[in-house]
């Protein structure tokens, strides 16, 4: 069999693992929705104010996309990758054709399916219930695909260090809750404290939160933003594919050969 019906077999195996747990699918679709319906509906922006939600309710589109894209792949995969250890699948998969990196592959590319579906559900519901002023752009595609690979991959170290599927889990919120907050989504770099906003480079999601926003969002995209390479989407895209090859080879690699 070749490269790619490896990677297409193993594919609809992972399509068919999720969509047979229905808990799975169901709060996979359920927390964006209720996400925005909390923060965009009934929390609501004060552009006019302060606090958290300073922002006008477009600002924050970057950042309900980015939960999805964190912390799914992140507590899928890690779990996955948990669970095949305790099964001593990695060990059967050793016997196989299928390498490693194909097998990431294609959980990754089932993930970019499942996110990408919840970020269109994500993208109504925002049009829906928020006066949000929103942009679509294609870049929207590239940079979802991209940040599921990235997080693909940190999701499989943790799960490679993770001593069962429990703690994988746990280890992707003890992660992805952080990050969240600290990366540009949902609080502004103004509400931080001055030494600590250079520090926002360091966090992969920040690039995602940045450049999306930077192409979606008419305010942001007319100015020159901050950091590493400012808001240019552009710029911010290919830090984050960079970041995205660097990490899913590292999942790949710490993928356990036998258990």
């Amino acid at each position: 069999m070749s490269r790619a019906g490896r990677i297409a077999a193993e594919t609809r195996a992972a399509w068919y693992a999720f969509v047979r747990r229905r808990t799975a699918v169901f709060f996979t679709f359920f927390f964006p929705v209720i996400l925005i319906l909390i923060f965009g509906a009934l929390v609501g922006t004060d552009p006019t104010g302060g606090g958290l939600f300073a922002e006008p309710a477009g600002y924050y589109v970057a950042g309900y996309l980015a939960v999805v894209v964190l912390f799914t792949p992140l507590s899928r995969v890690g779990s996955e990758v948990a669970r095949h250890r305790s099964g001593n699948r990695f060990e059967k998969l050793a016997t196989t054709p299928l390498s490693r990196a194909e097998w990431l592959f294609a959980q990754t590319l089932v993930n970019v399916v499942v996110i990408g579906l919840a970020s269109l559900l994500i993208l109504g519901l925002v049009l829906l219930v928020t006066d949000a002023a929103f942009t679509f752009s294609l870049l929207v595609v590239p940079y979802v695909a991209l940040g599921v690979a990235l997080f693909c991959g940190l999701g499989a170290i943790l799960g490679r260090i993770a001593d069962s599927q429990d703690g994988a889990i746990a280890a992707s919120n003890g992660i992805a809750i952080p990050l969240l907050f600290l990366s540009e989504t949902f609080v502004p770099p103004a509400l931080l404290p001055e030494w600590f906003v250079p520090l926002l480079d360091l966090s992969p999601l920040t690039y995602f939160a940045r450049g999306l926003r930077a192409a979606t969002y008419e305010p942001v995209a007319n100015t020159g933003g901050t950091g590493l390479v400012g808001s240019d989407p552009y710029l911010n895209l290919v830090v984050l594919a960079a970041g995205a090859v660097v990490f899913f080879a590292a999942g790949a690699y710490a993928l356990p050969r036998t258990d």
